[in-house]
C-alpha cells in the first residue's frame, strides 16, 4: 500500500497585546486543526501583562495545550493605550468558565518575548507564520536582534492600519488617521515594512465589515449549549459598554485577522506600496506611497457571509469533543 503524505500544519507564532478580541483569536486558533500554534507570546499594549498571562494560560489549558509556550515582552509603547482600556481585560480572568481555572505561573518562559520570538524562528524547521493581533514590536524586535531569521518566516499576518478609511485613534493632538495598533510604536511599524517581509495586512479598511452586533450577539447566543460559543460570547459581552459609543464601536478585528488563516479564499486583497508616519500629528498612518518600496498586501474586503459561518462552524463544531473540559 502506498503511503498517503497527509499536508503538514502550518506553523504559527501568535503574539497578542491581551485585550477580548485577542483572547477570542487564540481561542479561534485553537480550534484550527491544521494550525500548529508553536508559541504565544504578549505585547503589553492593550492589557496589563499579568491579567493577560492568566487568561492566555487558562485558554491553552481549557483546549488541554499545555504544550504552547507562553512569552511576555517588556516593551513600552510610544503611545501608550488609556489605562481604562488596559484595566478592562480583567474582567475576562473573573468570567464564571475561567474564575475557577487554576494557573501555573512558572509555565510562562523567562525570556522575553523578542528573544523568545528569535530562538521560535531560529529552531523552526519549516517557514513560520506569525499572526499579530497587536504592535508588531515583539517581531520588529526579534528581528533586530537577528535580521537574517526573516527568511525563516512565511508569512506576517498583522491586524493594524487604516489605508483608504480613517483610522480609530481620537487623542490629544492627533488628526485621526492612525489605527491603534500601528499608532503605539509607529516607529518599529516603520522598521517592519523596511524588513520587506510577506506581510498581509488585516485594516480597519475590512475590520469595519464586521462590527460586534447586537444581533451577532444574540445569533451567538442561541449556540450557548456549546461551550466555546458560550465561551466567546462571554468575551463579547464585555465589549458592549462601547457599543455605542460617542467615539468607538468594537469590531472584531483581531478575530477577522485569524481567520484569514483558515479562509484567506473569503478576503479580497490589493498589493499596494504603503509608508507609515513615525512622528507628528499623524503618527502611526498607514497610506499609498508609491515609490516606497514597500508592498505590502491589503485586505480591502471580505465575504461576510463566509467568514460568520466559519466563526459559527468553529465555534460550534470544537467544542463537541471538549465538553467534558469544561
Amino acid at each position: 500500500m502506498n503511503a498517503v503524505n497527509l499536508p503538514s500544519k502550518v506553523p504559527v507564532l501568535f503574539d497578542h497585546d491581551g485585550s477580548a478580541d485577542d483572547f477570542l483569536s487564540l481561542l479561534l486558533l485553537l480550534t484550527m486543526d491544521a494550525v500548529d500554534l508553536q508559541g504565544v507570546s504578549i505585547t503589553p499594549a492593550d492589557c496589563y501583562a499579568e491579567q493577560a498571562v492568566e487568561t492566555t494560560l487558562k485558554l491553552l489549558g481549557l483546549r488541554q495545550r499545555p504544550d504552547v509556550a507562553v512569552s511576555v515582552g517588556q516593551c513600552y509603547g510610544v503611545n501608550a493605550f488609556p489605562a481604562e482600556w488596559r484595566a478592562k481585560p480583567r474582567i475576562l480572568n473573573a468570567l464564571p468558565a475561567l474564575i475557577n481555572l487554576d494557573v501555573d505561573l512558572t509555565r510562562v518562559d523567562a525570556r522575553p518575548s523578542p528573544t523568545f520570538l528569535r530562538d521560535a524562528l531560529a529552531a523552526a524547521i519549516q517557514p513560520v507564520t506569525v499572526l499579530l493581533t497587536g504592535p508588531c514590536t515583539n517581531l520588529v524586535h526579534a528581528l533586530d536582534l537577528a535580521p537574517e531569521l526573516a527568511a525563516k518566516i512565511a508569512r506576517v499576518v498583522w491586524m493594524g492600519g487604516a489605508v483608504d478609511v480613517g483610522g480609530n485613534v481620537r487623542t490629544y493632538n492627533h488628526d485621526g488617521s492612525a489605527e491603534w495598533n500601528v499608532f503605539w510604536d509607529p516607529p518599529a511599524a516603520q522598521r517592519l515594512l523596511a524588513y520587506h517581509l510577506p506581510l498581509t495586512l488585516i485594516p480597519l479598511d475590512v475590520t469595519n465589515a464586521v462590527p460586534v452586533s447586537r444581533d451577532f450577539l444574540q445569533a451567538l447566543a442561541r449556540h450557548a449549549a456549546h461551550p466555546w460559543a458560550c465561551l466567546a460570547g462571554q468575551f463579547w459581552a464585555t465589549t458592549v459598554d462601547t457599543i455605542p459609543a460617542y467615539e468607538y464601536t468594537y469590531f472584531m478585528w483581531d478575530v477577522l485577522a485569524t481567520s484569514y488563516l483558515a479562509i484567506p479564499e473569503a478576503f479580497q486583497l490589493e498589493t499596494v506600496e504603503l509608508a507609515i508616519a513615525p512622528t507628528g500629528p499623524s503618527a502611526g498612518r498607514t497610506q499609498r506611497q508609491p515609490g516606497s518600496g514597500h508592498w505590502v498586501q491589503v485586505a480591502k474586503k471580505v465575504d461576510q457571509a463566509s467568514f460568520y459561518a466559519y466563526l459559527f462552524h468553529q465555534l460550534t463544531q470544537a467544542a463537541s469533543d471538549d465538553k467534558e473540559v469544561f
